[in-house]
């Protein structure tokens, strides 16, 4: 199975039943979407996007390294709730990193206590070691989702300008960013059978961060709340305001490549899936109880609500 690990229609759930390998202890299965499950997929996207022609080319060895071990620690050790919810409850995490990218700080140093644990990279020069650290951050840093915008922002001025020199060793670090972030958050651009699997969980976990609001009498957080925000609303408004600007971007980058196109595609069609439920749903529960589709602001104020 693993000889299709390039392909983009690699089904993560079977290679999951296959094997046990991807269940590390330091993700929690509990989780029904920040798993190891979710690092595995990511990890395969991010292996496809490393092939992009466009990219692949520049790359050495250690980018690619850099790429594939961020992807699959990105999410380590994560608690399942997000960071407004370790904020309001005073959570120690919040504290020791001052309510900014808390989750992803936490990742991070995680990653490194792991590497510095197993030794895999004592034969390097100390200097080395602390400049894959600091990449290492870098990369797993740029998937906090309050910084959407700012690469997004990034990444159309450098294709406006037609600027990116990636020969140049920062325009290849930022570029792998971006191809993380887009890793991150292509669940909606697998094929439907699978991208809603992930729209499940993911908004699984959502819901019990509200259920746990609720019975510690907090404020529930925007789409948390089961009884008012639907799946279908939440995915929408996902793949309106987070997916589609990126990956049209991400697209423009390839040169409009056959995954880029494959991936817009199936994007597309999950976006009309999802419609189609929502409307079944208005129509059994009457529009006095509509679900509202999230906004941009709401999204990006809402960690996690991206995964």
């Amino acid at each position: 199975m693993l000889s299709k690990v390039g392909m983009w229609d690699f089904d993560i759930f079977l290679f999951d039943r296959l094997t046990n390998v991807m269940v590390q202890e330091d993700y929690h299965g509990h989780n029904p979407y920040h798993n190891a499950v979710h690092a595995a997929d990511v990890t395969q996207a991010m292996h496809c996007y490393l092939k992009e022609p466009k990219l692949a080319s520049f790359l050495t060895p250690l980018d690619i390294m850099l790429g594939l071990l961020a992807a699959a620690a990105h999410d380590v050790d994560h608690p399942g709730v997000n960071q407004p919810f370790l904020i309001k409850t005073n959570h120690h995490l919040a504290n020791l990193y001052q309510n900014m990218s808390v989750l992803e700080n936490h990742h991070w140093r995680s990653t490194i206590g792991m590497l510095r644990e197993s030794r895999l990279l004592a034969h390097l020069p100390k200097e080395m070691t602390q400049d894959i650290e600091q990449q290492l951050g870098s990369l797993i840093l740029a998937t906090d989702i309050n910084r959407q915008n700012e690469f997004l922002t990034r990444l159309k001025a450098h294709l406006h300008n037609k600027d990116l020199r990636l020969e140049n060793v920062q325009d290849r670090h930022f570029m792998l960013q971006i191809a993380l972030k887009c890793a991150d958050i292509c669940n909606p651009c697998r094929i439907w059978e699978m991208s809603k699997q992930w729209s499940e969980r993911v908004c699984e976990e959502f819901y019990r961060q509200g259920d746990l609001e609720q019975k510690f009498e907090l404020e529930i957080s925007p789409l948390c709340n089961q009884q008012k925000d639907s799946i279908p609303s939440i995915q929408i408004g996902f793949m309106t305001y987070i997916v589609e600007p990126l990956f049209r971007e991400w697209a423009r980058f390839t040169g409009n490549s056959t995954l880029s196109e494959n991936m817009l595609s199936h994007l597309a069609h999950n976006k009309a899936q999802w419609k189609s439920l929502l409307s079944k749903q208005h129509r059994r529960r009457g529009s006095g109880q509509d679900s509202a589709t999230p906004t941009s602001e709401t999204l990006e104020q809402t960690e996690g609500a991206t995964p």
